[in-house]
């Protein structure tokens, strides 16, 4: 039987970021992970660090996003002088070419003070000269949009936690809380028990099956493609009819993404290919001429409708040292850094960094 502080039930971004903020807490940490660390929806992601249309989402969605915005240059730099691993933070910029988000768009910017410009055809093709013909004429651009390469930063982040003393159990899923009458008391999983008097559930799409009780958990397959690409082919992230293109520095270009309600199931589909692959195209008709490299799939968690994106962050509300961090459906990389602070100031009892009441888990009735 192992002992410790907090259990961290789930190894993704968002569990390595709250085990990395309660161990710099001075907490000890165990981080158990039911297969590979940062292998499922954090992996699986585009590494946008916006949400696709941010003037679509709820103030307490904007309220996590502004902030780690804000701080992901300094972790970006932080997990680089600790691990010699460089994260690829890069503000490219965000192209948006519905037009008929502009109204609610420019009044979003003119509300929250983002940086917002209205471009046409021209400008357009000078900030990303790859274009198809049958592009709109004019487009939303947000130039201060960066993102991160998403699976550098999970291995960052791994090494970094290691190194400061987090105890990370892989392969080891946890079958069931142990509750001990109103409070937490541990985790079961099939070779032991680990005690604590504190857990938090970052288990993703597979919280739901820790937090049987409760019940508002769910996988929302997303479904990407990889273009082997020459660097420079496309500079800019561009959206279009909730489809997009994102560049990497070494030329290859990611096409996103399906939302599928398919259960547990991580499989790919022909259909989902051919629809990334013509969405894609119809952005930047060049890429027809690569080589798709890779197709994948992976599982969001997703919440009920009325909760519009807004995760749960938390105590549980009738289990004592029970904590929930999940349900970030999208936009769980761009909101990772500020849901794992905001949490470790709830449970340290600091003055949180923004109001943490719209994120409670409100009791079943």
């Amino acid at each position: 039987m192992h002992v410790t502080d907090f259990i961290i039930a789930g190894g993704g971004l968002i569990g390595l970021l709250t085990a990395r903020e309660l161990r710099q807490a001075g907490a000890h940490v165990t981080v158990v992970e039911r297969g590979a660390t940062g292998q499922e929806s954090s992996w699986a992601g585009g590494g946008i660090l916006s949400p696709l249309y941010p003037w679509r989402c709820p103030g307490a969605v904007t309220a996590l996003v502004r902030w780690s915005q804000g701080h992901y240059p300094l972790l970006a730099h932080t997990l680089a002088d600790e691990t010699g691993l460089d994260v690829e933070w890069l503000q490219n910029g965000l192209m948006v070419l519905d037009v008929d988000e502009q109204t609610q768009a420019l009044a979003w910017a003119r509300q929250s003070g983002a940086k917002l410009n209205l471009l046409n055809r021209i400008e357009m093709l000078q900030h990303e000269p790859q274009l198809g013909a049958s592009a709109v004429a004019e487009a939303l651009w947000l130039p201060d949009v960066a993102q991160v390469r998403n699976p550098r930063l999970l291995k960052a982040l791994r090494h970094s936690v290691l190194a400061s003393g987090v105890r990370l159990k892989e392969q080891a899923e946890i079958t069931g809380l142990i509750v001990d009458g109103d409070h937490v008391a541990g985790v079961e999983t099939a070779s032991e028990r680990i005690m604590a008097s504190k857990v938090v559930v970052t288990a993703g799409a597979w919280s739901d099956n820790l937090l049987r009780f409760y019940g508002e958990i769910m996988p929302v397959r997303g479904q990407m493609i990889l273009f082997r690409a020459a660097p420079g082919l496309v500079s800019r992230i561009v959206v279009h009819n909730d489809h997009y293109v994102i560049p990497r520095r070494d030329g290859r270009v990611l096409a996103g993404s399906t939302v599928e309600y398919a259960g547990f199931d991580k499989s790919t589909t022909p259909q989902a290919l051919i629809a990334l692959r013509q969405a894609a195209v119809a952005l930047v008709p060049t890429l027809a001429e690569c080589e798709i490299e890779h197709h994948w799939a992976g599982l969001r968690p997703g919440t009920a409708q009325a909760r519009n994106g807004v995760p749960y962050i938390g105590e549980h509300p009738r289990v004592r040292g029970l904590y929930v961090n999940t349900g970030h459906f999208r936009n769980g990389v761009v909101m990772a850094p500020a849901s794992a602070r905001l949490l470790a100031d709830i449970i340290v009892g600091r003055a949180p960094i923004i109001d943490p009441m719209p994120y409670q888990i409100m009791d079943a009735p």
